[in-house]
């Protein structure tokens, strides 16, 4: 039996607007072409009023840049993603393209530089060089143009910090969909990051995440899908988009032991911080 790829029904409204820190509409589930009106529509009926666009190659990029402009609830990020360099390195584009991503970084729509970083998930020995290589040049981008920096890190904690270490680190950071434990999260807390977490808080196996989100101050928390992926309990596996934010700011707000009021008064207040107003 094929695995249900549905969107599940709309949570309950958040009492206080939120923003979804980090999505990725252009993906769309199944070929579907996206359809920013409807999902911007369906977001904001349960008081999640902003999302941040984020492009992870080229053309990826050059969407967000476009959708961010023509949707005044939608900002952008871009960047290649990490797992984007060593391809491009491998045919000789790496720096062409790098090029390209500053160029559109610098619209006033973009407001952060990311997703960028390390992963050694899917990348093997081969391809590391190029990926360091690139997040180093996002690092300069991001502290030239004043932008916040979104940190995609899989199976690379301790390089992550040392690349950041190495060059500095910009103003803002964000670690997006965070996935340390409680340990990892004093190390990019002292650093001066915002951690931001997905549904992926949600699982049952996330213990160490909890006790990751349970340590952190409340000005350094943000909200995200990775949307169409991760979707929070009790829909994981099905599709993910912004109006799902609220289920995972429930857990969250349970797992601080605050009301959700509260804690999404915090991170609407650190996202504006993060990605200033829109």
């Amino acid at each position: 039996m094929p695995a249900d790829r549905s969107f599940p029904p709309a949570p309950e409204p958040l009492p206080v607007a939120v923003a979804d820190s980090h999505c990725h509409l252009d993906l769309a589930l199944e070929g579907e072409p996206p359809d920013v009106a409807t999902a911007v529509a369906a977001a904001t009926g349960v008081g999640v009023t902003r999302i941040v666009q984020i492009g992870c190659d080229l053309p990826g990029a050059r969407w967000a840049v476009e959708t961010a402009q023509a949707h005044p609830a939608v900002v952008a990020a871009v960047a290649l993603h990490p797992n984007e360099a060593p391809r491009l390195a491998a045919v000789g584009q790496l720096a062409a393209a790098l090029d390209e991503i500053a160029a559109l970084a610098a619209d006033p729509r973009v407001r952060a530089v990311g997703e960028t970083g390390l992963d050694h998930y899917r990348t093997g020995d081969e391809g590391r060089p190029a990926q360091e290589h690139s997040f180093r040049r996002h690092i300069a981008l991001s502290k030239h143009l004043g932008k916040a920096l979104v940190i995609h890190d899989r199976d690379a904690h301790s390089d992550v910090l040392r690349v950041v270490d190495d060059e500095g680190a910009p103003r803002q950071v964000v670690m997006h969909c965070f996935s340390g434990d409680a340990a990892f999260a004093r190390q990019c807390l002292d650093r001066g990051f915002v951690l931001s977490f997905a549904g992926t808080v949600t699982f049952k196996n996330a213990a160490p995440l909890r006790e990751a989100l349970a340590l952190c101050p409340l000005d350094r928390i943000l909200v995200e899908t990775d949307a169409p992926y991760l979707a929070p309990m009790p829909y994981r596996g099905r599709a993910n988009a912004s109006f799902l934010i609220p289920t995972t700011l429930r857990v969250m707000a349970e797992v601080k032991g605050v009301d959700v009021a509260t804690l999404a008064s915090a991170v609407d207040t650190t996202t504006t911080r993060v990605f200033g107003a829109w």
